[in-house]
């Protein structure tokens, strides 16, 4: 062990020799290193952003509504070429039952450029989505329809719940050991030519490959987050008419009692639906009647009351 320790430590000090000639005898190569390594990182930290959300059925072993979010994520490597596999990733089922409307939402995230050239050609996004579909079925050990529609928003459910449902996919233990063994050697350093590839754990299938007789290659994954239980606060919901009895916006007041500040409250509203999350003590999760307009949304909080007023305009 302490020959392993000094033989690490001499490295580090080569590596930091390293940085410094290469700084002196070659300024723009280092800055160029510099760069792609603040460029790698920033990748590394990006969080996944919804592009668009299909809904689909479960038919075994439990029929069920099923809501896959489609996001894209710098994490995710493009594939190689166009005759390589298309890297993907598959965050757990979350069932939602708040309501009497039971589904489940699962998110998968894709490189951002494979989603943006499927957006150009209605193919190739219809084989992404049995890509996804396909790879749920063989990790869950579940039937899905084969029919499904794209809905009219982007997401189904919270961003931060998708966020961080995504983003706590681990490495198995041997893939960190191995990402561990492909750090930058030396020698790439002195070449300041270093480019680090992305090693998050892929899902992968063959581009053409949607076939229900092969199964796609599929890690399992796994998530750190913590569950913690959150009570349902009390709420009441109203639609607001005008005076011709015409709906015009709908209202919902939620008590939070504890709750001091807004910044402690995450909400989430879609067209159709509206999710609340507060500081791990409170989560509500709705159904709306109508569809509302969610850039005319407004929320304020009143402290004394520790009340939550949400005021959504009808589309």
């Amino acid at each position: 062990m302490e020959l392993s320790s000094k033989g690490l430590l001499t490295q580090v000090t080569q590596f930091w020799n390293l940085l410094d000639d290469l700084a002196e005898s070659n300024p723009e190569g280092y800055e160029k290193f510099i760069q792609q390594q603040l460029k790698a990182g920033k990748e590394l930290c990006a969080a996944p952003e919804p592009q668009l959300c299909l809904q689909t059925k479960i038919l075994k072993p439990k029929e069920k509504i099923l809501f896959i979010n489609l996001c894209q994520w710098k994490r995710i490597p493009a594939p190689q070429s166009t005759t390589h596999p298309v890297p993907l990733s598959i965050g757990r089922p979350e069932d939602m039952s708040e309501t009497s409307d039971v589904y489940t939402v699962i998110d998968v995230a894709y490189n951002p450029d494979v989603l943006q050239a499927a957006e150009k050609d209605h193919v190739k996004k219809d084989q992404l989505i049995q890509m996804a579909m396909k790879c749920i079925e063989e990790q869950l050990q579940i039937t899905l329809s084969q029919f499904y529609h794209i809905t009219k928003f982007k997401i189904k459910g919270n961003i931060q719940r998708m966020k961080k449902n995504l983003m706590g996919i681990q490495t198995d233990p041997t893939d960190l050991r191995e990402k561990i063994r492909k750090e930058l050697t030396l020698e790439q350093i002195k070449s300041s030519t270093v480019s680090i590839p992305d090693h998050f754990p892929q899902l992968l299938l063959p581009k053409d490959q949607v076939s229900r007789e092969k199964g796609c290659l599929i890690e399992e994954i796994s998530s750190t987050e913590i569950q913690v239980e959150m009570k349902k606060p009390a709420y009441e919901l109203k639609m607001v008419a005008d005076q011709n009895e015409k709906p015009l916006k709908i209202e919902l007041k939620v008590e939070l009692p504890g709750i001091n500040s807004v910044s402690l409250c995450d909400l989430s509203v879609s067209e159709d639906d509206l999710l609340i999350e507060v500081s791990e003590k409170y989560r509500l999760h709705l159904n709306l009647p109508e569809s509302v307009d969610t850039e005319m949304t407004t929320a304020k909080f009143i402290k004394e009351k520790a009340t939550l007023i949400v005021t959504m305009p009808l589309v």
